[in-house]
């Protein structure tokens, strides 16, 4: 198992340790067996050309996952940390906190969870709340030391 962090943001100081202890506790919480997970921090100018070019649609969004047809699970997540840290200003959160969920929130798009329909929401809603406790169970955080 190999997971690569690349960081090509500047708005949050991500430490690619703590983003393959994420990686790492996710994986392990759902007992997915991981293959190559690469994880691609962008900008907000980068997160949009990639949701142009894959899904027509030119706007900002969280998060982007590429699975590969391959168990195991392998694939990349691309995350724009402004689109967490301009919610997290919004509604009082913590931009670290709401990164790690779109973080995430790509790993169990890679598992093959989807959020197309509201059942498949619901689904990814409560998996996503699992893990995002299990982490804070760990002490697993994003935020640099």
């Amino acid at each position: 198992m190999a997971i690569l962090v690349f960081n090509k943001q500047k708005d949050l100081k991500l430490p690619a340790k703590a983003v393959k202890d994420l990686v790492g506790a996710v994986i392990s919480h759902e007992n997915a067996e991981c293959g190559d997970i690469s994880i691609y921090f962008v900008s907000e100018k980068m997160i949009c050309q990639l949701h142009d070019d894959f899904f027509q649609d030119p706007s900002p969004t969280d998060c982007i996952s590429f699975p590969l047809e391959s168990r195991p699970l392998s694939g990349e997540v691309f995350v724009c940390p402004r689109t967490a840290v301009l919610y997290a200003e919004q509604k009082g959160l913590d931009p670290y906190q709401e990164t790690a969920l779109y973080v995430v929130h790509g790993l169990l798009h890679l598992m093959g969870y989807d959020d197309l329909t509201a059942n498949e929401r619901r689904t990814m809603r409560k998996k996503e709340k699992s893990c995002m406790r299990e982490l804070n169970n760990l002490n697993v955080s994003l935020r640099p030391s």
